[in-house]
């Protein structure tokens, strides 16, 4: 698959490489050009600009900061025709300081890419910080790792399902985009308690307990 990369920080380095070496083909953006460069040359990929890394991929991943992704976007054009083809897999996340929401009171993040740009968004990875999606594979005693998926186009689920997949974890559709709000608000929650020392696991019985 081609897979355009808009941005160049720790998410695109870490999902960039592991498509990378599935056998994927990965065309690297970022606001650093020689960022770009340095990511293709290690991962075997190319670099260019926004423009073209939307144009190459048949699925493009958002990993730019939150508001920086926004006015990205909103620069390459609102209904840009390229991008509506496109499966854009939105895995940033919306978080401020005391780890609360940015888009609270209006549509979650994921919705409001999809209704600005007209793209087949996905989100997926958000979940999660970089150092997992580096392991090969993200699995651990309870086996591999399942990561939620939310979007309203089946035929996009599918293609993100697979790449999910190639990183050794297994796809877990969990509803449309209007469900993506409740996946950005528990990441939120989550990274707060990573922050403060807290182990979410601890909050959650067995499975078996919470559906006797």
């Amino acid at each position: 698959m081609r897979i355009g990369i808009l941005g160049t920080g720790n998410m695109a380095d870490a999902l960039g490489t592991q498509w990378a070496g599935a056998g994927h083909q990965i065309l690297f953006a970022g606001r650093s050009p020689d960022r770009a460069r340095a990511l293709a040359r290690r991962t075997g990929g190319a670099a260019g600009t926004f423009e073209e890394a939307v144009t190459f991929g048949s699925a493009v991943l958002l990993a730019l900061p939150h508001d920086v992704a926004r006015d990205t976007l909103t620069a390459l054009g609102a209904g840009n025709a390229t991008l509506r083809e496109r499966v854009l897999i939105d895995c940033t996340n919306a978080v401020g300081p005391g780890f609360v929401l940015t888009t609270e009171g209006g549509p979650g993040a994921a919705r409001a890419l999809a209704d600005a740009t007209g793209a087949r968004v996905v989100k997926a990875f958000n979940h999660l910080p970089d150092s997992v999606w580096r392991l090969t594979p993200p699995a651990f005693a309870d086996g591999p790792l399942s990561v939620p998926l939310c979007g309203d186009d089946a035929d996009a689920l599918d293609t993100v399902a697979a790449l999910v997949r190639d990183l050794g974890c297994v796809p877990l559709t969990v509803g449309g985009l209007d469900r993506a709000a409740y996946l950005e608000a528990t990441t939120a929650f989550l990274i707060g308690l990573w922050h403060s020392g807290h182990d979410p696991r601890t909050l959650l019985p067995p499975f078996e307990a919470a559906t006797a």
